[in-house]
């Protein structure tokens, strides 16, 4: 090689440098932003609106830099070769997600718990429980914030993992609570750990772990207790990937849904958003060829749904709750002859007028711990 050839290399590997680095960020400006990913399920960052007070603060410039994150162009690809490249190295765990065994992928939920957010909603739940315990009673009202599995399945975690603080987050919640309102759902999980109570590839736990908690709540309360005989159980997919997986963009192993139908199914209707659907109408099947395979429970998360049963009791039960109580409702049926179910994410409703006009006789408030934790809606559970 001589010296002139030489002479132009530095050049050269800076200008394919700049060319990959303003060229991608070119193409990214220049391709049509996406609204929602369907590999995350979750909408994508927008363009951030230029204003003078914006740029001084430095919120344009962080929200720029979300935006160009999540419209990178070919983000995905992307995302799947970083972490195919950390796995080939070793490494134990990728974007706060540890490659577990058996398959696993298990969110650490690193600093959930520590947030500011994550104790005013203690304030909050302690807040509603006290002024609710006398108008319904301990056995009326029931709080159940189930652990998410870093917190159960540590026999799955690699070598000195840490969790996030779920376990902590838990007991901080249990112990400033009035008496008989907190139900233990850990204790019960754990009880099950050599079954497979939570998806490999999703943050939800399994029908067959609601069952189990389910049980046990039901057995607290007074109600009929289940036996999993008392149900046919049918795998309807095989192939599910979650949340947790597009998160990695990897390949893995798919997941099953299990959908528990009693062998004596109770008649119901379900009411959602005016429409009376009366025809499996606790289970959306088209869901099961998207990529959200988890929304086959009761159709996805919406702000309220009204489920009237057959059942001749009399008890109305307000079920408040996040996408983990979508598995435990259908287990309810026989128990209730009125299920209102209030997502606070997707309503701007008053709480304080729900319950004021709807003639329950029970409470029941059922999150998954980090999403708890993380919900910006569970200061709605104060009047004010």
């Amino acid at each position: 090689m001589d010296s002139k050839t030489k002479s132009w290399q530095p050049y050269v590997t800076v200008i394919v440098f700049c060319l990959l680095i303003f060229g991608f960020t070119a193409a990214t400006i220049l391709s049509p932003p996406m609204g929602f990913s369907e590999t995350e399920n979750r909408v994508l960052a927008e363009m951030p609106e230029v204003k003078i007070n914006t740029i001084l603060s430095g919120d344009f410039e962080a929200d720029y830099e979300e935006y160009l994150t999540d419209q990178f162009v070919m983000r995905n690809q992307w995302i799947s070769l970083k972490t195919s490249v950390e796995r080939l190295l070793l490494k134990r765990e990728s974007k706060d997600i540890y490659f577990a065994k058996d398959d696993y992928l298990i969110e650490k939920h690193t600093g959930s718990y520590e947030t500011q957010m994550a104790q005013r909603n203690i304030v909050a739940l302690t807040e509603f429980a006290q002024q609710y315990e006398e108008q319904f009673g301990q056995s009326h009202l029931s709080i159940l914030i189930v652990p998410n599995a870093v917190d159960i399945l540590s026999d799955k975690l690699p070598p000195f993992a840490e969790s996030g603080g779920g376990n902590e987050y838990l007991e901080q919640i249990s112990e400033i609570l009035p008496e008989g309102i907190w139900f233990d759902g850990a204790s019960v999980l754990r009880e099950h750990t050599d079954e497979e109570i939570y998806y490999r590839t999703d943050h939800h736990w399994k029908t067959l772990a609601a069952f189990y908690v389910y049980q046990a709540w039901a057995e607290r309360q007074g109600y009929t207790v289940p036996e999993l005989t008392d149900y046919e159980i049918q795998t309807v997919t095989d192939c599910f990937e979650g949340t947790i997986q597009s998160k990695l963009g990897i390949g893995t192993a798919g997941d099953t849904i299990e959908l528990f139908f009693p062998l004596t199914e109770p008649a119901y209707t379900v009411y959602r958003e005016s429409t009376e659907i009366t025809e499996n109408s606790l289970y959306d099947y088209a869901a099961l060829d998207t990529k959200d395979k988890y929304a086959v429970f009761l159709g996805g998360n919406e702000p309220f749904l009204r489920i009237r049963t057959a059942a001749p009791n009399g008890r109305k039960i307000l079920v408040i709750k996040d996408s983990y109580a979508n598995c435990f409702i259908p287990f309810m049926l026989g128990e209730f002859q009125e299920i209102d179910v209030l997502d606070l994410r997707y309503t701007n409703q008053r709480l304080s007028g729900i319950l004021a006009e709807g003639g329950y006789t029970d409470i029941l408030i059922l999150y998954n711990a980090s999403g708890f934790a993380e919900d910006m809606s569970i200061s709605k559970l104060t009047p004010y």
